[in-house]
């Protein structure tokens, strides 16, 4: 039974109210009767509006599926279609032009270019893990993944001097690349990357190249540098500028227990007293945040650059809502708005100067929202984020927003989108696989859509990403905000990641997603290569791709797939779909290195499910598969999903538990998928997680 008390009208869990009145409100010396009641006015006021918008996605989704219902069988008319979306207010006209006027903006966002890592907020020492990945050792990058396909394999335990001299020469190489005459600096020549030693008992020299630092440690008594002509022990680069610690997808919160620990940790980021224990070769170890670094100019003076990446916070997005407090009908309270609400005074504490280390230098409040649905929702953000400075007493526009065009109506009218936040955002990106959940499901009433694996390649794709930097970059973002590309989701495949990557700062983003501290580590190295301020001139000068390519839906031709590839695309979906849901719901674990169909680890979050659900419920809509493949393909795939957990103690199986809350949710997202607004996995995910819990619960 949930224990609630009264605040202002609205019921609170008991520990919820005690960890913000207690640790939140307490330091900052604010009046808890007086935020109670705050926050209760501003829910009175938003709630309503959040669900006023929910119901405008329905509307327009129901006239949607009628018009390509009316015309089934039919070529889409690209004209008709257009003034269709427009009478009905999908799109809305251009707005005039502008610039966005974000100030008082971090550096790591708005002049530098590099990396960004998404972290779940429920894991401690992930969470830790991501804030340190500021930077990362080259060497031990080269030496422990693949990113070196021709270096040969250690042979020895510790330290294997032929794989290390293949590392070393890779190293330089790099080096010689990016700053030519760089040695000098290290035997007492001149080289004009060179302004800083490196202090703290270490021997280095401190470089900068296309806005990013990079120290180049000596040690002759070091194991590796006692192998190098100039004593070279490592190369560390600066790596992940910034990090997003995640409240959305890559979690499982569905409750106040879960909220109240996604909030700690985040509090915990903000006074820099975060701190996670496990166990490694039989021993304790302790993780924290990382100090900042200082360095020695020449004449002795010292300065310092940040420890730790800069960290933005996602919130949840408009749809869902959480029992952690009940509104005064009764009804659950807008998740995003009480996340907006609580991440946002932890993160006062920062801007106070309350804890032990900085985040925001410039006094700023960086929140990452996804999945808004156009302008309207945008100009709700907003207003939403007035409000809560008003509640919190920050002056105006210290929370900064970060707008996820993963939504189709939001990439149709990314323009307007920005226009609706243009005094605080700092960020934009796109996510391929939300954004073809979506496309799938607004389009659901078409047709058959094209076969998962083919969708990168569509048109209405390359429209997508290109517009995305063209009309970020028109309207101002370069030198005041992020444009970001989507992640790398193969961590154990670094070669390959060095390979295809590098096409994200060709794009001119000056940042995009990886998976691990490690892989920050190597795809900065393509921030050297590619200088991407220089690279957004010449996009920019390109102009903005139609809104025609990106319109068109990317509908199968005929449906002439053999019986084996329907049952390929029906396997690799299931084992996705499977692979994920057992995790999520069994464990409550929102994000994690899932084995695909030819067994490759590959980090998934919630937007996997959406794409996989909505492909194969848009297949049995129109008739390409039947019921029976689609269960024949999952109890298949569930078999290999067990074996693929053989090895996890905690793996409760689905193979003879068909019933259990993993598979009913997995086999939900397929066959309720058409009905799910805009067929988001997470109404079903989050009742069968409570499901779950609430089973555990008894049986304990």
């Amino acid at each position: 039974m949930v224990e609630r008390i009264e605040k202002a009208g609205l019921q609170v869990e008991s520990e919820l109210a005690k960890f913000v009145e207690g640790d939140v409100l307490a330091p900052l010396g604010m009046d808890a009767r007086a935020f109670w009641q705050g926050f209760a006015d501003l829910l009175a006021k938003y709630a309503p509006v959040n669900r006023d918008l929910l119901a405008k996605r329905d509307a327009l989704q129901a006239k949607i599926d009628a018009w390509h219902k009316k015309r089934a069988g039919k070529p889409i008319d690209m004209a008709e279609y257009k003034a269709f979306l427009f009478e009905i207010g999908y799109l809305v006209p251009e707005p005039g032009a502008f610039e966005i006027g974000t100030e008082n903006v971090d550096e790591e966002i708005a002049t530098m270019a590099g990396p960004q890592l998404v972290v779940p907020v429920l894991n401690a020492r992930f969470v830790l893990n991501a804030a340190n990945a500021r930077w990362g050792s080259l060497y031990d990058a080269f030496y422990g993944t693949d990113a070196l396909p021709d270096a040969p394999e250690a042979t020895v335990k510790g330290y294997d001097p032929a794989r290390g001299a293949a590392v070393i020469a890779a190293g330089r190489g790099f080096m010689d690349d990016a700053l030519p005459g760089w040695e000098a600096a290290l035997t007492g020549g001149d080289c004009p990357h060179a302004y800083a030693k490196l202090t703290g008992g270490a021997e280095g020299v401190m470089f900068k190249h296309n806005g990013l630092h990079i120290e180049v440690h000596v040690d002759r008594n070091h194991p590796v540098g006692s192998t190098d002509d100039l004593g070279i022990s490592d190369i560390v680069l600066e790596s992940a500028l910034t990090s997003i610690v995640d409240m959305e997808d890559s979690v499982a919160a569905v409750d106040a227990e879960d909220k109240r620990e996604a909030y700690a940790n985040w509090l915990g980021l903000m006074r820099g007293t975060l701190e996670a224990s496990f166990q490694k070769g039989g021993k304790t170890m302790t993780r924290a945040l990382e100090p900042d670094r200082t360095y020695e100019m020449p004449g002795g003076k010292t300065f310092d650059l940040p420890g730790r990446s800069l960290l933005f916070v996602r919130n949840v997005g408009h749809l869902m809502t959480n029992p952690a407090i009940l509104l005064p009908d009764g009804s659950e309270i807008p998740e995003g708005i009480m996340d907006a609400v609580i991440t946002s005074a932890c993160a006062r504490h920062d801007l106070e100067g309350l804890g032990k280390l900085k985040n925001s230098r410039t006094g700023s409040i960086y929140i990452v929202k996804p999945k808004m649905h156009g302008p309207e929702e945008c100009a709700f953000t907003n207003d939403l984020f007035d409000a809560v400075e008003d509640l919190l007493g920050l002056a105006r526009h210290t929370i900064k927003v970060g707008v996820m065009d993963e939504e189709r109506r939001t990439s149709a009218n990314l323009a307007a989108c920005i226009h609706a936040v243009k005094n605080r955002i700092v960020f934009i990106n796109t996510g391929f696989l939300d954004r073809t959940g979506d496309e799938m499901h607004t389009s659901m009433q078409a047709g058959p859509m094209i076969r998962k694996g083919a969708m990168k390649g569509s048109d209405w794709i390359d429209a997508y990403e290109k517009r995305n930097v063209a009309i970020g970059l028109k309207h101002g973002l370069s030198g005041k905000a992020q444009i970001g590309k989507g992640m790398w989701a193969a961590p154990d495949r670094m070669g390959q990641m060095l390979v295809e990557k590098i096409g994200h700062p060709k794009t001119g983003a000056n940042t995009a997603w990886v998976p691990s501290p490690t892989a920050a580590t190597l795809h900065a190295l393509h921030y050297h290569q590619i200088d991407v301020f220089d690279r957004q001139k010449e996009v920019a000068a390109e102009g903005v791709p139609s809104l025609d390519r990106l319109l068109t839906v990317p509908l199968a031709q005929g449906l002439n797939w053999s019986e084996e590839e329907l049952r390929e695309e029906l396997d690799n979906n299931a084992q996705g779909l499977l692979g994920y849901v057992v995790r999520w719901i069994d464990q409550g674990v929102g994000c994690s290195k899932v084995p695909d169909i030819n067994d490759i680890g590959l980090m998934e979050d919630r937007a996997t499910l959406r794409i996989s659900s909505q492909h194969m419920a848009n297949w049995l809509l129109h008739g390409v598969v039947t019921e029976d493949q689609v269960m024949d393909a999952m109890r298949r795939m569930a078999a290999k999903v067990d074996a693929q957990n053989a090895d996890d103690p905690a793996y409760e199986p689905l193979v003879g538990n068909e019933d259990g809350p993993a598979f009913q949710a997995a086999r939900d997202l397929v066959f309720k998928g058409v009905e799910q607004p805009s067929g988001y996995t997470e109404p079903l995910l989050h009742s069968w997680r409570q499901v779950k819990k609430e089973r555990a619960s008894v049986e304990a």
